[in-house]
C-alpha cells in the first residue's frame, strides 16, 4: 500500500505537536512545583551556540505548518516569534494544530513534483515536493522537537520516550 504526502505530513506533525505540547505543559508544572522561574527553562540551551527552548519550539512549529502549507500551494501562516511564556508557546502550538486541521488530503496528495522555493539561512533553496517533505522538512522538524525535549530532560524533567512520541 502506498503512503501519501498527506499521510506522511499532517498526521505526523499533529502527533508530535501534541507530544511537544504535553512536554511543555509538564515543564510549566515542573517549574511551578520546584519554584523555578519559567524563564530559566524557556531560555535554556543544550550548548551556548544553540537556540534556547523557546526558539526550538517556534522552529518546530514553523516546519509543522510550513511544509504542508507549501505542499498545498498555500502561504504558511506567519507568527511573530514573540512568545515569552509557556502559555504563549502552548497557544502557538494550538494555532498550528488548528491550521493543520484545515488542510485536506486532496490539497497535498499528488504534489510530489510541486516546486517548493524557500530561504534557509538567507540562502534560496529549491525542492520538489516529496524530497522537500522527506529530506528537509521532516528532519528539521524532528531535530527541533527533539532538541526541545532534550533541553527539558537535561534540566531535570522526568520525561521518557512515550512523552516524546505522544499519542498515535
Amino acid at each position: 500500500m502506498a503512503i501519501s504526502l498527506y499521510q506522511a505530513s499532517v498526521p505526523v506533525f499533529q502527533q508530535f505537536l501534541g507530544s511537544l505540547r504535553a512536554v511543555l505543559a509538564k515543564a510549566e508544572a515542573h517549574a511551578a512545583a520546584h519554584k523555578i522561574d519559567p524563564a530559566v527553562l524557556l531560555q535554556a540551551r543544550l550548548y551556548p551556540n544553540m537556540f534556547p527552548l523557546t526558539r526550538q519550539v517556534q522552529i518546530a512549529g514553523d516546519f509543522a505548518k510550513g511544509a504542508p502549507a507549501r505542499l498545498a500551494g498555500l502561504e504558511p501562516p506567519k507568527y511573530e516569534d514573540n512568545e515569552a511564556s509557556f502559555a504563549e508557546l502552548l497557544a502557538r502550538l494550538d494555532r498550528t494544530s488548528a491550521f493543520l486541521k484545515t488542510l485536506r488530503a486532496a490539497q497535498i496528495d499528488g504534489q510530489e513534483e510541486r516546486t517548493i522555493e524557500i530561504k534557509a539561512g538567507g540562502q534560496p533553496m529549491t525542492f520538489k515536493g516529496q524530497p522537500y517533505l522527506l529530506h528537509y522538512a521532516l528532519p528539521n522538524f524532528f531535530f527541533h522537537a527533539t532538541t526541545a525535549y532534550a533541553i527539558l530532560r537535561h534540566n531535570g524533567l522526568e520525561l521518557g520516550k512515550r512523552d516524546f512520541i505522544g499519542q498515535f
